[in-house]
């Protein structure tokens, strides 16, 4: 199932929604699934570079972001799991320092 389909949004809404209400919720949004209106910015050559399109070619993209406070990794991975199940895309779970 897509991420924003008809049938999936009402399952992400009820995830966010219980992310709230377990008082975990920072932040949750959705981007653009439209490749062709990314666009990427890189300055390592020591001169900045804008282009069109995502910095590397690749069939995956980042479909959006959630950010939860909780106060371990199990936690983080059961939320983790929960977002997966309510937009229906593989979730990448990481640490923000």
């Amino acid at each position: 199932m897509r991420s924003g389909s008809p049938a999936v949004v009402p399952l992400a809404k009820a995830v966010v929604e219980e992310m709230k209400e377990a008082g975990v919720y920072v932040y949750a949004g959705g981007l653009v699934e439209e490749i062709d209106q990314a666009f990427s910015a890189d300055a390592t050559s020591g001169e900045l570079i804008i282009t069109d399109g995502p910095y590397a070619e690749t069939k995956e993209f980042l479909g959006g972001l959630t950010i939860i406070d909780v106060p371990d990794i199990e936690q983080a991975k059961m939320w983790a799991g929960k977002v997966a199940e309510g937009c229906g895309w593989p979730q990448e779970l990481r640490e923000v320092k």
